[in-house]
């Protein structure tokens, strides 16, 4: 059966990008408005009740807005904005980073997509706190690199005005909004030290979260490497490497898009000191590609359907 999809914001990067994961897909039918509807609230009341799922690609207020104008009890939400991730009655929608996550969105009418950075944060360390390998009340440091996308039109048109601008580092005000999410949904007593910048990159991401096992106890690198491995076996979304040869990752300028996560697990001889690391698209799992999942999975499909593998 076709089921109807809205993209209330369709015109932006992530909306746009999530429409042509879309584009020939048999099982659902774009539900569109008129450029000079876009805005139109009784236009956009009208689409969202006429749809079967809504993707909200929107700022935070108007995301909030748009779920009050739904006046029945069918339509079903999936927000890409800030507004829900860690609103009651909402759902994470990371299939992949807690057991049962996937049957909750399953099951949900309304799922908040994850943010591009907690993405990688969440992937890498909340399985390991949930199996007690790492601390929940421990003070962790995430840095992290984003291409410039992740900054919406403001900072693209920055980038491309400004040629000389290679590297930007934001967030000193150390009261990022990414900040509550990756407490809350990764079991943590503290708040994470977060450390984003940006590079001249359209897309991708490295998230870096160093570790000092030495003085949380025993557990060594190659222990976290195993976890992770064996949490993460047999998704086709979702790759864990170790140590190896590894000496360096990279992200290019013109990378193309993809929603794969890659993590990484670095760790000196010893093992007391570690480096866990993910590799992803900010437009891709990071954005997109997981709404494109999240719908997948609540319209009851192959969740990696028209994704980038």
């Amino acid at each position: 059966m076709t089921q109807t999809v809205f993209i209330d914001g369709a015109v932006g990067t992530t909306g746009l990008e999530i429409a042509d994961r879309l584009a020939g897909r048999e099982e659902f039918a774009m539900v569109r408005l008129p450029d000079e509807q876009r805005k139109d609230p009784a236009a956009r009341r009208e689409a969202i009740n006429d749809s079967d799922f809504v993707i909200l690609c929107l700022p935070d207020d108007a995301a909030r807005e748009a779920v009050a104008l739904v006046d029945n009890d069918r339509t079903r939400f999936i927000d890409a904005s800030t507004a829900h991730r860690v609103a009651d009655g909402w759902v994470y929608g990371f299939a992949e980073f807690r057991e049962g996550q996937r049957a909750a969105i399953a099951d949900a009418r309304f799922v908040s997509n994850p943010g591009c950075y907690p993405t990688g944060f969440l992937a890498l360390v909340a399985p390991l706190i949930a199996r007690g390998l790492l601390p929940a009340d421990w003070s962790y440091v995430m840095n992290a690199v984003s291409g410039y996308s992740g900054g919406g039109k403001a900072l693209i048109e920055r980038f491309a005005q400004e040629p000389d601008l290679g590297f930007r580092s934001y967030g000193l005000n150390l009261d990022h909004k990414h900040m509550p999410e990756m407490k809350i949904h990764g079991g943590l007593t503290h708040d994470v030290i977060f450390a984003p910048s940006v590079i001249r990159a359209f897309r991708g991401m490295l998230v870096d979260v160093p570790l000092h096992l030495g003085a949380m106890g025993s557990v060594r690198a190659e222990q976290l490497l195993a976890e992770l491995t064996a949490f993460y076996a047999g998704s086709t979304i979702v790759s864990v490497e170790g140590r190896g040869d590894l000496s360096e990752l990279l992200i290019s300028e013109d990378d193309p898009p993809t929603d794969r996560l890659e993590l990484f697990v670095c760790g000196n001889a010893e093992g007391y000191h570690a480096r866990l690391i993910a590799r992803l698209d900010n437009l891709g799992k990071g954005a997109s590609g997981a709404a494109v999942q999240n719908l997948n999975i609540m319209a009851g499909l192959d969740e990696t359907a028209g994704l980038r593998l």
